[in-house]
């Protein structure tokens, strides 16, 4: 049922004079007013301009891309891939439509303003990148933000994000669990039997999925994990810096280390070269997603390469429907194994040279 400017006064128990007011910004009210409108407006999910004519029920040349944080290359490549496929005809500017990019921070509650807020603009699509919150309430939120917009006519699409069953989504997902899997049996195929993981932050599903494969591979080869083995932390270099000493300081036997992405094993190489370590003569490193400086870091990372910018690129033309969606929704991208000098053989049967202390020396 289409939700009405007189249910939004209802709700809020004002007029509707007052609720257009709130709404339009063009006439004074007070605060604890324009609060209780603004509530109402979001439990409702009342669109502006509603339905009210064939114009406000198209939708609009507006494209919405929302990222956890346009800094990281990880986003920046995926939406710069997206938008480079949105134009094209049907737009009223000359065949373009007009690309949003939403930076989340990594918030459940700004991703759903976003939503709301393409929502209210009938935006023509939005991509959503990168993994999703573990998080039940909000999950169940999202899903019905994602339903509203493709029942409206809005093209949703998921780009390395898991699928969002019931919603109309299209999904466009990350194989991570088996990209962590090949990384780690790497490691094992080379000797290394004491792996540390930096994992990223708990309540991401990338996080997860990738600490999933690396525990599966570990499993595989009959490697009992152990507990200290494992830290968690943001996806940024300092994270990496900061989780890498305290794997050391909890196993000095560690001889390699397998971060949760690439920037965090720039951390992690830091970490390890202040630490009077050599890599990978004394302790190898492996990354995740191949971001573009990963093959210049030194020595070269170790890692698996995700096709970001061919995802991206194939999430804007399905959502601008250039290109088929794939069958039944979802389509899995698979990783790609990269090998390089960060990682190699551990010295002797157990790991690196020790000094008399137990320590590693450098």
């Amino acid at each position: 049922m289409t939700v009405t400017l007189a249910d939004v006064a209802a709700r809020a128990q004002v007029s509707p004079a007052t609720v257009s007011r709130v709404l339009n910004g063009n006439y004074p009210v007070a605060a604890s007013t324009r609060e209780r409108v603004l509530k109402a407006v979001d439990e409702l999910d009342y669109v502006l301009n509603g339905p009210a004519s064939a114009l406000a029920a198209a939708t609009s040349d507006l494209v919405g891309i929302l990222v956890n944080d346009i800094a990281d290359p990880f986003f920046g490549i995926m939406a710069g891939a997206v938008q480079s496929e949105i134009g094209g005809p049907g737009g009223r500017a000359g065949g373009e439509r007009l690309a949003v990019v939403c930076n989340t921070g990594g918030t459940p509650e700004r991703e759903l303003t976003y939503l709301t807020l393409l929502q209210r603009q009938r935006a023509a699509a939005v991509v959503l990148t990168g993994g999703a919150m573990e998080d039940g309430v909000h999950q169940a939120a999202v899903a019905a933000k994602l339903r509203r917009l493709t029942e409206a006519g809005t093209r949703v699409v998921l780009c390395g994000r898991p699928p969002a069953p019931d919603t109309g989504a299209i999904a466009l997902t990350f194989d991570n669990r088996g990209g962590g899997r090949e990384l780690t049996e790497h490691l094992i195929g080379l000797g290394h039997r004491r792996l540390g993981y930096i994992a990223g932050p708990e309540e991401r599903t990338t996080t997860r999925h990738r600490l999933e494969g690396h525990r599966t591979a570990l499993a595989a080869h009959g490697i009992e994990e152990d507990p200290r083995w494992t830290v968690h932390g943001r996806y940024d270099r300092q994270a990496g810096y900061e989780a890498t000493l305290e794997l050391l300081r909890r196993d000095p036997s560690l001889t390699a280390v397998v971060a949760a992405n690439d920037t965090v094993a720039l951390g992690a190489c830091a970490a390890l070269r202040d630490s009077g370590l050599r890599i990978p003569d004394d302790v190898s490193v492996a990354g995740f997603d191949d971001l573009p400086f990963s093959i210049d870091a030194v020595p070269a990372l170790t890692t698996v390469r995700l096709p970001l910018a061919e995802a991206g690129a194939r999430a804007g033309r399905v959502a601008m429907g250039r290109e088929e969606a794939p069958a039944g929704g979802i389509a899995t991208v698979r990783g790609e194994l990269l090998v390089r000098g960060s990682s190699g053989r551990p010295r002797g049967s157990s790991g690196r040279p020790r000094g008399s202390s137990g320590r590693p020396r450098g």
